[in-house]
């Protein structure tokens, strides 16, 4: 199989697409892996945002717990079913956990049967967010800025980002608290 780079599939990646990256990923293409779970986080993002439109900040946790999900129950994808299927049961779930444990009766009223919805939807909103959250983070002391980008944005280990970065596993802990924090400020400034 012909890996395709993300870059050319984009976030409108199809079922196709999305499989051929997944098969190859689990055949051992590391790369093809990578370029999965990023077009993939950017069709969980726009699902998780549409449902969870009153708790925004829920939606990236909800991406990266079925990221996760999808990486440490890769082993019962069957390869002749659909991939977008799998992926959807999986992100149902996270989202129906979520719901049970943080929710109110007035909450439960948004539909968990819209499958389709899934992958249809475009996600420029990720560019656009992207684009913000660079030029919010450019002002930001690189002993804040790096174990963000490492930690929160990449996924990395606090470990492993001290081990990169040459911090102690507590400065980059301080670091993301603090970068964060000045964040949160910067955006409650400029709304």
């Amino acid at each position: 199989m012909e890996r395709i780079p993300i870059r050319q599939a984009g976030f409108a990646t199809s079922e196709a697409q999305l499989k051929t990256l997944f098969i190859q990923g689990l055949a051992g293409d590391a790369m093809a892996y990578h370029d999965f779970l990023k077009a993939l986080s950017g069709h969980l993002r726009a699902y998780f945002r549409r449902r969870l439109f009153r708790r925004p900040d829920d939606v990236e946790d909800l991406v990266q717990e079925t990221l996760l999900a999808v990486h440490n129950q890769r082993h019962t994808y069957l390869a002749d079913q659909p991939l977008t299927a799998w992926v959807y049961a999986i992100a149902r779930y996270k989202f129906v956990d979520l719901l049970r444990a943080r929710t109110t009766r007035e909450d439960l009223n948004d539909p968990l049967d819209d499958e389709l919805l899934l992958f249809a939807e475009s996600d420029t909103d990720a560019f656009e967010a992207k684009n913000d959250l660079d030029k919010l983070m450019a002002d930001l002391p690189e002993r804040q800025r790096l174990p963000i980008v490492h930690v929160k944005l990449e996924g990395l280990s606090v470990v492993e980002t001290a081990k990169r970065t040459g911090m102690s596993e507590s400065a980059i802990k301080v670091g993301i608290h603090r970068g964060l924090k000045a964040l949160a400020e910067k955006m409650r400034g400029s709304i």
